[in-house]
């Protein structure tokens, strides 16, 4: 008596969970993604129109970017640095906070921390565009993989046939 192997066949079975409700949070997540690119990529040109409207030109004594006109955040960075220089220059190195109340200095050290913190507030909206288009990238990452891994495939088992 020859004893035979068993036999098996395959068996398909579907998937045991329900992905549908995942598969819709990794399109939600692409989606999202979508717009937070977009929304940077707005936030990003409105700042840069608002910067190139004003017409400023970074002078000569700057740092960098001579003669170039105030466009995005590191031109702007540099203008409020060298504006800074200035009113200090202006002050003999004392600020705003420093000087007397009837020191005629004091109005025009008082303007330029005003001209500063406008430039120094595009910088934050340049960082604050780019942050968002960066997670914009990510959700759109996250929600592709979560779609992908949510993409179950038909579950084969091997069975045994008696």
């Amino acid at each position: 008596m020859s004893q035979e192997e068993p036999r098996t066949a395959d068996v398909i079975e579907p998937p045991e969970k329900k992905v549908g409700l995942v598969k819709a949070i990794g399109i939600l997540g692409i989606v999202g993604g979508v717009l937070l690119i977009v929304v940077g990529v707005i936030a990003w040109i409105c700042v840069t129109n608002q910067l190139m409207a004003e017409n400023i030109t970074i002078p000569d004594d700057a740092a960098a970017f001579q003669g170039q006109q105030v466009t995005g955040p590191f031109t702007a960075y540099v203008q409020a640095d060298i504006i800074n220089h200035h009113a200090l220059e202006a002050s003999d190195g004392k600020t705003y906070a420093e000087l007397d109340q009837d020191d005629p200095v004091r109005a025009t050290v008082m303007q330029a921390s005003f001209l500063r913190a406008s430039l120094f507030t595009s910088v934050v909206a340049y960082g604050v565009a780019l942050f968002a288009a960066g997670m914009g990238v990510l959700a759109i990452l996250f929600g592709w993989a979560i779609h992908r891994l949510a993409s179950v495939p038909v579950v084969i088992k091997r069975a045994t046939v008696v």
